[in-house]
């Protein structure tokens, strides 16, 4: 059976070099993205024979880190431009067996509308990935509007991966854990934190009216929908029509006819069961999240899904077929 996964990273260290000194200086050298840079970096490596192993037919690549968001308006465009560019080039060997989604810079609204137009129509590029606000900055606000408008106009689906928390919110809640100084980055991110963020990130485009406003916009979240499904009926009950929000369909109407989510890092069964109870089989595909994921725990997590064939090509290459245009 065809697998495809769309939660898959990469990194490329060259990039550095079209970066001020004082944010190369300011990055994380021993956190877990720089310690996977040489699995990051690699495209027909390892993470090619990886994929063999398991039996992946494609993986639609993304870029992992948030540089672009650390630079202003001016330049932010430059850099994501060759970012998507080298990307483009790095998996042009390989057309069958990847694909991307653009990195926009986030702090030019209309430049990343036209970069998102551009990757898609030069490249084929499948849409984009955003991760997480930007600057503070949620997609609800108005200055976003043309990445929305681009997307929805060319088709494409945008996924939102999660971020660095806000500083306030990381002083917030996430910082003098136990009376200790600074933060703890397990709590603040893949702990906790940047999934109920996400998931917050959906509600604010649903009661901002965003997804009314777009009617045939398509967003993508991950693993395994970021605490929505646990959270469905309480908030269903919550964002009614006119009530908490200015949206004008049930969220259970929205999310089934806009919001898709991947499995990515999730890899036992209650978790699927609540999505599937609750997006329902057309709106879940699988991914893998990698290489901060192994291949081999998607490979095992598929082997013990007991779902009838039909809805399992659903899953792991039918629903990213249709709402990716791969094929």
């Amino acid at each position: 059976m065809r697998i495809v996964t769309l939660e898959e990273h990469v990194s490329f260290t060259e990039m550095n070099e079209l970066l001020p000194a004082e944010i190369v200086a300011q990055k994380d050298t021993g956190g877990p993205a720089a310690q996977m840079m040489p699995k990051l970096e690699d495209i027909t490596g390892e993470r090619l024979a990886s994929m063999d192993r398991n039996g992946i037919a494609m993986q639609v690549l993304s870029v992992e880190n948030t540089d672009v968001n650390l630079l202003g308006s001016l330049h932010a465009p430059n850099f994501a431009s060759h970012y998507n560019d080298l990307l483009a080039q790095k998996i042009s060997t390989h057309p069958d067996r990847f694909a991307a989604f653009a990195h926009l810079p986030m702090t030019a609204p209309t430049a990343a509308a036209d970069e998102l137009e551009r990757t898609v129509n030069s490249y084929g590029f499948k849409g984009a990935m955003i991760r997480g606000h930007t600057n503070g900055e949620f997609l609800d606000h108005p200055k976003f509007a043309p990445i929305f408008e681009k997307a929805e106009q060319l088709g494409v689906p945008i996924y939102i991966h999660p971020g660095i928390p806000p500083k306030p919110v990381i002083e917030a809640y996430y910082s003098n854990v136990g009376g200790q100084e600074g933060s703890l980055n397990s709590l603040a991110c893949w702990g906790w934190g940047w999934h109920s963020e996400t998931a917050i990130h959906v509600l604010r485009l649903l009661a901002a009216s965003t997804f009314d406003k777009y009617p045939k916009l398509k967003i993508i979240i991950g693993h395994m929908g970021e605490m929505l499904p646990m959270m469905w009926v309480r908030s269903q009950r919550a964002f009614q029509p006119g009530a908490g929000g200015a949206n004008q369909r049930t969220m259970q109407d929205t999310f089934h006819e806009q919001v898709y989510i991947t499995t990515s890092g999730f890899f036992t069964q209650p978790p699927l069961q609540i999505a599937l109870d609750t997006f329902g089989i057309d709106n879940i595909m699988y991914s893998v999240d990698y290489p901060f994921s192994a291949n081999e725990m998607g490979t095992e997590f598929l082997k013990s899904i007991n779902l009838p064939k039909d809805d399992m090509e659903k899953l792991v290459h039918g629903n990213a077929d249709r709402v990716l245009g791969l094929g």
